[in-house]
């Protein structure tokens, strides 16, 4: 299982971003796949979720600003982010069950 991470940058706050998960060796119809964050020298967090069947849910500090969706025909998850702040400053990881991606940083500043 590999998960390519992608889509991430330099955003003023306010701003938007869409990131990109691509799978190989597992299929995103059939599993669930997930957005993590790691702030500047903080811990990993979750940030979304969405399950196979296209159920949905959120960290507080997120909900409101950022969906979560698979594209099935293309194995390819999103983060799209809007209304981006400095604190959703992080390197932004996703996984699946058995691997995580490599990670993509999204910087929020002006």
């Amino acid at each position: 299982v590999q998960l390519q991470a992608s889509g991430g940058g330099l955003v003023q706050p306010g701003g938007s971003l869409r990131l990109s998960c691509a799978a190989s060796g597992i299929l995103f119809s059939a599993n669930a796949m997930m957005w993590y964050r790691q702030p500047p020298g903080k811990q990993r967090e979750f940030v979304a979720g969405i399950t196979s069947r296209g159920v949905t849910n959120y960290a507080d500090s997120v909900k409101g600003r950022f969906t979560i969706s698979t594209d099935n025909a293309r194995n390819t998850g999103y983060l799209q982010m809007n209304s981006l702040k400095q604190g959703d400053t992080a390197v932004y990881y996703c996984k699946t069950i058995g691997a995580w991606g490599q990670g993509t940083l999204v910087t929020v500043s002006s």
